[in-house]
């Protein structure tokens, strides 16, 4: 089944969303790609995929390296037949206070957020277009792409480029049959918030441990937190069929933080 179905490569899948999305299509019957700069965490998620009785491989990945990302998708293709997704979920956020974010942060995070998502939509679409596939082409945004948040300045900025990027690929790629969207996660319990939790109370803006998010999910009108099973059912809906007349859209799950 999976070899009909083609092979979906993941980034950033060796944990947290990104695990539970590469689950989720394996389940579905695609063959999974497990990428990520993590060799150790991304075999070990491959392999248990696997035991689950599914198709997965891992391949490190860095998503600001173009060659990485080309070889990824290379390998998907000889282990899968052909590139039918591509989900830019790798990511990270480092807070700083608005007025003391410096230009090493900015650079770093737009480098693995912003670049590194153009680099997984150009490579993925040319190898789509090179094999004559309607494939899907998923990014992972976030509510901070649609709202401000100023302990987050260049993480916001990165994620709405991610939305911005997403409409720009959607219109190019669109003569070819390719669908390009995004989903917009709120907070979700994974390990990027319990080191956001950290990196909160070092710089003093919460004085207790699991304050930061307790602190963002009162604002939640769904009342809790997410997870990352909330978030994987989005993604199996735009991977397949269902989305096909759907592009250039960012899909928000975040228990209703921001309504558009």
């Amino acid at each position: 089944m999976a070899e009909h179905m083609g092979g979906v490569v993941v980034t950033g899948a060796a944990r947290g969303i990104g695990l539970a999305v590469a689950r989720h299509a394996a389940k579905t019957g695609y063959g999974v790609v497990i990428g990520d700069i993590d060799e150790t965490a991304g075999k070990t998620s491959a392999e248990e995929i696997k035991a689950d009785g599914d198709q997965a491989i891992f391949c490190k990945l860095d998503v600001t390296d173009r060659a990485s990302v080309a070889a990824a998708i290379k390998d998907c293709e000889e282990a899968f037949g052909l590139l039918h997704g591509m989900v830019n979920n790798a990511g990270f956020n480092r807070p700083m206070p608005f007025l003391e974010a410096t230009e090493e942060n900015w650079t770093q995070i737009m480098a693995v957020n912003g670049l590194g998502v153009l680099i997984g939509m150009q490579e993925s679409g040319k190898a789509m277009i090179a094999a004559g596939h309607k494939g899907k082409i998923i990014s992972t945004a976030s509510m901070a792409g649609r709202a401000g948040f100023g302990d987050f300045a260049p993480y916001c900025a990165s994620k709405a480029s991610v939305i911005s990027l997403t409409q720009a690929a959607a219109k190019t790629l669109a003569p070819h049959g390719i669908c390009v969207n995004a989903f917009g996660p709120g907070i979700v319990d994974t390990e990027l918030w319990d080191g956001l939790d950290r990196d909160m109370m070092a710089m003093g803006a919460t004085s207790k441990p699991g304050e930061a998010m307790s602190t963002f999910a009162a604002g939640i009108p769904l009342g809790r937190v997410s997870l990352p099973e909330d978030v994987a059912g989005t993604v199996d809906f735009l991977l397949s069929p269902a989305s096909d007349y759907m592009t250039g859209q960012c899909l928000m799950i975040d228990g209703g933080m921001i309504m558009q």
